[in-house]
């Protein structure tokens, strides 16, 4: 393996060890940055002098034997829309002013107080509204296992940047799937933690922070950081010591687990024929450990999604009537066209699509009450193409793929994303897994487990060769 492809733990190991430095993973990340970028355009504020000074501070904290925290030298990647000090946080769109942020987001403080290093920012949609990587502000973003694909959205560079090996560890946020969905689409493993588990600013209703990873052990180790509290979320749960280095508790931990297999989405885009049949052999792997695996019945109805797309549409279109002019023409059309389209809406039509939200939470909890898990596809369908904003390519059907993933949100429950197999044309496909709300540990060892018993995974892509 090279440098660059080592996880968290050998990282560490081999700084104790003196085997290397993070100065010279610093360097094989970049030079693998550098092969990959021009290609997926995954980064943003990119600068290899910046990342390479942290790097030796790091490295001399090692050689003093004296490193500042847990993290100490890992290279990691963030979301853009997570402030960190000095940077502006342009949302991923033209209309934002590029004002330098005056502190870190609470994700960003706590990975920088362990000692990790941000190798970049990563990229996103226009204000994180669409579930891939096009966006008015950066480049297009494109999938490591087939160009002409999305990594989805709207963690798009994070999802990204993992599948391509920009380092271990990147961090995104979720509020209708934006962490799981580029997982899925990305073959790669996200967690989208109970709401106010990751302390986050500003919050809002079922908006998370979470790890974006290649393995189920970094997301752990990464979760055991960003959970430590902080103030500024007037949302985030009380600080709890969980036991986040139990994350790998064997396969034998599925015996006898209550596990609900959802296989339709009461809403949205049918399932593709591979997701389903990838997804129902994932079932049969934790039936054969010892699960008790009971098909669900769906739970989502299409007015719960039409009702809360048109309440984000309703806050959007608010959001932009106040824009100057210029500004508000360089969003991307596809967006304006989403937004506008609920001007027309009456006050008991907005009250309506907003109790929506309040409805499928009920209906989440109700639905998974009689289980231990909860397993379904993270997306109905494989990743789309790049240039389009939605596999519907249609704004006033823009949200059908995310009828597995929003009532998280909406309900706090946590839930994953781990790979479950590959389309004929080689694509990843997601399995969702979903958890009580706060079981956070649970949801990562059922990962693990599943980990454990998948079969083995296909070999990470590479660049194109020039």
């Amino acid at each position: 393996m090279k440098l660059h492809e080592f996880g968290v733990h050998q990282l560490i190991a081999g700084y104790q060890r003196r085997e290397f430095s993070p100065l010279e993973v610093m360097q094989s990340v970049l030079d693998h940055i550098a092969a990959w970028e021009p290609h997926i355009r995954a980064s943003y504020l990119l600068r290899p002098e910046r990342a390479l000074e942290q790097a030796r501070a790091s490295e001399s904290r090692w050689q003093q034997g004296l490193p500042c925290g847990m993290l100490d030298g890992v290279p990691v990647t963030i979301k853009e829309n997570i402030a960190t000090r000095g940077d502006p946080v342009p949302l991923g769109t033209l209309a934002t002013d590029l004002t330098p942020a005056s502190a870190n987001a609470p994700p960003a403080a706590r990975l920088f107080e362990a000692g990790a290093v941000m190798v970049c920012k990563t990229t996103m949609p226009d204000y994180g509204m669409l579930s891939s990587g096009l966006s008015s502000f950066h480049a297009l973003a494109r999938n490591p296992w087939d160009l002409s694909k999305t990594p989805g959205g709207s963690s798009a560079g994070g999802g990204a940047a993992a599948a391509a090996g920009y380092g271990p560890l990147h961090i995104g946020t979720d509020i209708g799937g934006s962490l799981r969905l580029p997982a899925g689409w990305c073959g790669i493993f996200s967690l989208k933690p109970s709401l106010g588990r990751v302390p986050i600013d500003p919050p809002y209703t079922g908006r998370a922070a979470g790890p974006m990873t290649r393995t189920v052990a970094d997301a752990a180790l990464m979760m055991q950081v960003l959970s430590l509290p902080d103030a500024r979320d007037s949302m985030s749960l009380p600080w709890q010591a969980l036991a986040w280095n139990k994350f790998d508790q064997g396969a034998n931990i599925l015996r006898g687990l209550k596990i609900g297999l959802l296989l339709d989405a009461g809403c949205g885009m049918a399932v593709d024929p591979e997701v389903q049949a990838a997804v129902e052999a994932a079932a049969r792997l934790f039936e054969r450990a010892g699960a008790i695996v009971k098909p669900m019945a769906p739970f989502m109805t299409p007015a719960m999604l039409d009702g809360m797309d048109h309440a984000w549409r309703l806050r959007s279109h608010i959001d932009l009537a106040a824009l100057p002019p210029d500004k508000r023409a360089s969003v991307l059309p596809y967006i304006q066209q989403w937004a506008d389209s609920a001007a027309g809406l009456s006050g008991p039509e907005a009250f309506v699509a907003c109790s929506q939200f309040h409805a499928t939470r009920l209906a989440s909890v109700r639905a998974c009450q009689p289980f231990d898990f909860v397993i379904s596809p993270t997306s109905p369908v494989p990743a789309f193409a790049a240039e389009l904003p939605s596999p519907t390519n249609d704004p006033l059907h823009p949200l059908e793929h995310i009828g597995f993933t929003v009532p998280y949100n909406m309900s706090e429950q946590p839930a994953a994303s781990i790979n479950c197999g590959y389309t004929r044309s080689g694509l990843p496909i997601g399995l969702q897994i979903a958890g009580r709300r706060f079981d956070d540990l649970g949801v990562l060892q059922v990962s693990r487990a599943f980990e454990l018993l998948r079969e083995p995974q296909r070999a990470w892509p590479e660049p194109p060769q020039a």
